[in-house]
């Protein structure tokens, strides 16, 4: 009911309705509708009420709420038809993805939250998720596919990202595997975790957090130096359900191509690794070493050549010297 009461407010636009034409439409009481609008602006909407004219939408709030995203959200499988579970606050959005995807959610469920105060990223550290300030979600995929191919779907996640962003002219820069940066700091972490037997996969679960509108003194001191915004990047506040509508949209498109050579081509013109000489923590062995990153195979693993030979690593962490 509300979310078809917005629709009508919407494509109102600037001009009032009135009560009586929404609840003949809807085949409502006028005081159904009254208590609707007092729901929504309890949520964060600035309705105008007049007795004569009726109900007008004045704005929505800076809130990732199921009906803000879906509202003319193009996809197929991503956050398509109501397959979005949103919090105000949550340890995890991985977390409960992963409680919700073992009992059996449908692929493209999201969970979405306004702040998380356990967020993680890779190797188990800890992630800053401000509340109202950034995009903290997770989506549950199913994959016809085996465990190995895990990996592949961070750098696909990484990719949409990039193709977000520059649908606001910003320009992004991936360092293997899942970090987007500008200026040598952090934008987006991402981290991919799935559910998996014997050559197959049950679920995959990728969480994708991004800095969006958190100004550089809002950052804890230690990740100041280290971490930044899509906001200083564009010098502007952005509205992030639009940010994050145009995401789940190149997620979708991917996704549902998912020919990972083509995806990984696209992955090569946005990364800052290949070429540059690195130091790699192996996650698989927990060796450190030097050398230089030279591509990524056909499984997205980074192929490194150090003392006059290759090495490929699966996971693990780099930086760019």
């Amino acid at each position: 009911m509300k979310k078809k009461i917005l629709e009508m407010l919407r494509v109102a636009g600037a001009n009032f309705v009135s009560g009586e034409n929404i609840a003949q439409k809807l085949e409502v009481s006028r005081t159904a509708i009254w208590k609707h609008i007092q729901i929504l602006r309890k949520k964060g909407y600035k309705i105008t009420s007049s007795e004569r004219l009726g109900y007008k939408l004045d704005e929505t709030p800076d809130l990732l709420l199921p009906e803000i995203i879906q509202y003319d959200l193009q996809t197929k499988i991503i956050a398509a038809d109501s397959q979005i579970f949103y919090k105000s606050s949550i340890d995890s959005t991985n977390e409960l993805a992963k409680r919700l995807a073992y009992h059996g959610a449908p692929e493209g469920t999201i969970v979405v939250a306004e702040e998380q105060t356990g967020g993680k990223g890779r190797l188990e550290r800890s992630f800053f998720s401000p509340k109202e300030k950034g995009i903290w979600f997770s989506v549950i995929l199913r994959p016809q596919c085996t465990p190995k191919d895990a990996p592949k779907f961070t750098l696909m996640a990484a990719v949409a990202v990039a193709r977000a962003m520059e649908r606001f002219n910003l320009r992004a820069e991936i360092k293997w595997s899942n970090d987007i940066l500008y200026d040598g700091r952090k934008l987006v972490g991402i981290l991919t975790e799935m559910s998996a037997e014997i050559g197959c996969v049950n679920y995959i679960v990728v969480g994708i957090g991004i800095n969006v509108n958190v100004r550089r003194e809002e950052f804890p001191a230690d990740i100041r130096e280290i971490a930044t915004s899509l906001s200083e990047m564009a010098g502007e506040n952005l509205n992030r359900a639009e940010f994050l509508r145009a995401l789940l949209e190149e997620f979708d498109k991917l996704y549902i191509f998912s020919n990972f050579e083509e995806i990984f081509k696209l992955w090569r013109q946005y990364n800052i690794t290949l070429g540059k000489k690195v130091t790699v923590f192996s996650a698989e062995s927990g060796e450190i070493f030097t050398g230089t990153a030279i591509d990524i195979d056909a499984e997205g693993a980074l192929i490194v050549e150090t003392g006059g030979e290759r090495k490929i690593v699966y996971a693990g962490d780099v930086s760019i010297r």
